[in-house]
């Protein structure tokens, strides 16, 4: 009998990995509003992956995930990918990419398709996805993920795989992830310009999702909020799958700026003020600890002194407003049930002091900061929550999180890889 459509256990899992791996040295890109990142990984023999080569970047032309200046960006990019490739000793024609850009959303869709009596075949299932991506792009939005939630066999539900069974009409429950379809072309000519194919497209807080959730989170549900210094994504994980995501195109640079015109100063000194003072508790003495803070247009040796009460005051009502939105996005997707009874909290700015206590007041429910595992060939330094994103784009090309039912058209049998996005483009242009 075939596995597929089967539940997952922690058995199958590494089988399932080394199934869908890549094989062969891959790569991966993380295009972030603060850093890019290049990995270069390999899947070994028990489904793991392990880095031969990294490089980041300071993050420039990227502001909110998407790409405002194309040759700043490129310039960022192909630097990242050179020092992984150095590091690695090979050249990369392709990359798997996060989606960071065109204001990426979930979307549920309930399809009925006619079978007429006759059994279910693989092609119905292609044409059930294909359905659910054409009612996006008659938005103007591009599919990136789809994934079925589950199937209806004519009134009888719960169906997981429903090729060679009879019925008059398939009914089908699709989970979408789409973005903007003009945002992914800047994306892809962006990429094009530094010769590299995008051989796939994961939702940034998928893969943050990917790096940090345990198996027992992913089956029984838990919301993943990835903090990141332009964007802040969440995704909602339950039994096995990803249900929703969804981003809001605020970050830790937000409190960076809110720091820098609140006290006066200099962005790269906000920045540094954040990072060693910043916090989001009142604490007894902050009113007396003070801060030399160097001021706009004054020489360096000018330096005001500041309660630490006031950077406090100031980071406090921009993470509570992150915050209180992403609940509103929660509460409006109605998944109260299926996100589960845990958040975590992952991404660089949730390395702020306070952050989990906050987030587990304002979202009523208990909170974890979410740290990836430590992944073979990379230094201590990129194993933290501000690299998971990075690092689930790495465990994606090991096999994890792809769906149980591989029926995306969009993928190159052949080559194991996706068209060349040159091609998409040309479709769409």
């Amino acid at each position: 009998m075939s596995r597929i459509g089967r539940p997952t256990t922690p058995t199958d899992a590494p089988a399932l990995k080394r199934k869908r791996a890549r094989s062969g040295p891959y790569g991966v890109l993380d295009i972030g509003s603060t850093k890019v990142v290049c990995l270069v990984g390999k899947v070994e023999s028990d489904g793991q992956p392990r880095v031969l080569g990294y490089g980041w970047q300071r993050a420039r032309g990227v502001k909110g995930g998407n790409i405002v200046d194309m040759q700043e960006a490129e310039h960022a990019i192909r630097a990242a990918v050179a020092q992984a490739e150095e590091m690695a000793d090979l050249k990369l024609s392709g990359v798997i990419v996060n989606l960071s850009c065109g204001q990426p959303a979930s979307r549920l869709m309930n399809i009925q398709w006619p079978i007429g009596g006759r059994a279910v075949t693989e092609s119905d299932l292609r044409a059930v996805l294909g359905e659910g991506r054409r009612r996006s792009y008659e938005e103007g939005r591009e599919t990136v993920h789809a994934a079925t939630l589950g199937f209806t066999i004519d009134s009888t539900p719960g169906v997981d795989d429903p090729r060679g069974m009879m019925c008059e009409t398939l009914g089908a429950r699709l989970h979408l992830v789409d973005a903007s379809s003009a945002a992914l072309r800047n994306l892809g000519l962006c990429l094009s310009a530094c010769d590299l194919e995008v051989e796939e497209l994961v939702s940034a807080p998928f893969a943050a999702a990917l790096a940090v959730l345990v198996e027992d989170e992913k089956q029984l549900g838990a919301t993943v909020i990835d903090m990141g210094g332009g964007t802040t994504g969440l995704a909602v994980y339950g039994e096995g799958h990803l249900l929703h995501t969804a981003q809001l195109p605020v970050g830790g640079w937000q409190v960076t700026n809110d720091l820098a015109r609140g006290l006066a100063t200099p962005l790269g000194q906000a920045e540094r003020v954040k990072t060693l003072h910043g916090s989001c508790l009142e604490g007894g003495d902050d009113g007396k600890e003070m801060i030399s803070v160097p001021q706009v247009g004054e020489d360096d040796d000018h330096l005001a002194q500041v309660p630490r009460a006031t950077v406090v005051s100031i980071i406090r009502p921009r993470l509570e407003e992150t915050l209180e939105l992403l609940r509103d996005r929660l509460e409006g997707a109605l998944l109260e049930r299926e996100a589960g009874a845990r958040i975590v909290l992952t991404g660089g700015a949730s390395q702020l002091v306070g952050v989990q206590q906050l987030a587990a007041r304002i979202l009523d429910k208990p909170v974890r900061i979410g740290r990836p595992q430590p992944v073979q060939g990379l230094p201590e330094s990129a194993l933290g929550p501000d690299f998971a994103t990075t690092l689930g784009l790495l465990h994606w090309g090991a096999g994890e999180g792809r769906p149980l039912l591989d029926l995306d058209p969009g993928a190159d049998r052949s080559g194991g890889r996706f068209l060349r996005f040159v091609n998409w483009l040309r479709d769409r242009v």
